[in-house]
């Protein structure tokens, strides 16, 4: 998941695999990431200090100056639409949780979650991290202009420009405007798996990774924040070895990591609740209109009304590239059908939800 540099600058981008769809109605432990901090407020009577000191764990990213006009229209049917990502940042508390040693930071999983308007569900749209994308110009955080380049990888764009670049290459592809933005790092995931005693997943079959150090026998096995990582950025232990494979994994690691959240009785633990807010603000970047416990709760407040059990999850239909068939690309006109349902808030077709790679 992720952590990223305050504006633009300190953090990375993970390298996630786009994979095949998984069953229409899914929980997406992601949402976890709003409640979680929402109730460390409603609980209270924990002094400004520890409000403070929570607060000033958030980074934020102005996302309105570093994008200005030149943005999709925001619709008044839209509902609310969040760029999710998890980086990949082998920097700072990052550098030891045998990730490799790849310079930079990529983003390891991306998704669009769209809340429509009176939010009563919701709908996260994984984007393939090899899916060749075309990179609008951009100004990197230094200050100068990076130009359009196209058939770049999606999870390039973030080292090459930013959080801000990544954002603006989801609102051209898509042509939905995005809201807000939210990123974890890889130290922030495994801290939060650790915090909450791990996560318990089942795997009908063996699966070893040389590459990202899991090995798993057949059956269930408790995950500790180690393990759950490697869980999740596994891709040669499972399907073709492609990243594509390894959007099923990540998904049912999430609904674990959400069921194990919700049996746990955080308002009875305020220690408990304090260590989690404290390991996921440490690692969480936002636009500067989330960046703060008081804006993020507010926004989880608003989103009452979804029940988690209804989230569907949907992967960007891709094809594999005919030039490159290690990459993929956005298939149509399926991709098209998806991205307008989404803008338009309405149902999305099973013919959008549809995607030839599948990735094994």
């Amino acid at each position: 998941m992720t952590h990223s540099a305050t504006t633009e600058s300190r953090r990375a981008q993970p390298e996630s695999g786009g994979g095949r769809r998984r069953p229409k109605r899914r929980r997406w432990g992601r949402i976890v990431l709003l409640s979680l901090l929402a109730v460390v407020l409603a609980a209270g009577g924990t002094g400004y200090w520890l409000y403070s000191d929570l607060n000033g764990n958030i980074d934020g990213v102005d996302l309105d100056e570093a994008l200005g006009e030149d943005r999709p229209e925001k619709l008044p049917t839209s509902g609310q639409n969040v760029l999710v990502l998890g980086s990949d940042s082998r920097a700072g508390d990052n550098a030891g949780l045998g990730t490799g040693k790849v310079a930079g930071a990529r983003s390891d999983t991306a998704l669009v979650m769209h809340i429509p308007e009176g939010r009563r569900q919701a709908v996260a749209v994984s984007i393939p991290r090899d899916t060749l994308v075309t990179r609008p110009e951009c100004t990197k955080a230094d200050g100068s202009a990076l130009p359009q380049a196209e058939r770049v990888m999606f999870n390039s764009v973030y080292s090459t420009a930013g959080p801000a670049c990544v954002v603006k290459t989801v609102e051209k592809m898509s042509g939905v405007r995005m809201d807000h933005y939210m990123e974890i790092d890889f130290a922030g995931f495994k801290g939060l798996v650790d915090a909450i005693g791990g996560v318990t997943v089942t795997v009908d079959e063996p699966i070893k990774d040389s590459s990202s150090g899991l090995d798993l026998s057949a059956g269930t096995h408790k995950l500790d924040g180690t393990d759950s990582l490697a869980f999740v950025r596994t891709r040669h232990g499972v399907g073709d070895g492609s990243d594509l494979g390894r959007i099923g994994l990540q998904q049912q690691f999430m609904i674990a990591l959400l069921s194990e959240v919700k049996k746990q009785d955080l308002f009875g633990s305020p220690t408990k609740t304090y260590k989690i807010a404290d390991t996921l603000t440490s690692a969480l970047t936002t636009d500067s209109e989330l960046a703060s416990l008081t804006s993020l709760a507010d926004f989880a407040r608003s989103m009452n009304g979804v029940d988690p059990a209804s989230m569907e999850t949907v992967m960007l239909p891709v094809a594999y590239d005919k030039t490159d068939p290690n990459r993929v690309v956005a298939a149509q006109p399926q991709a098209d059908q998806l991205w307008k349902a989404i803008r338009s808030d309405a149902e999305i077709p099973e013919s959008a939800k549809k995607s030839p790679a599948t990735g094994g």
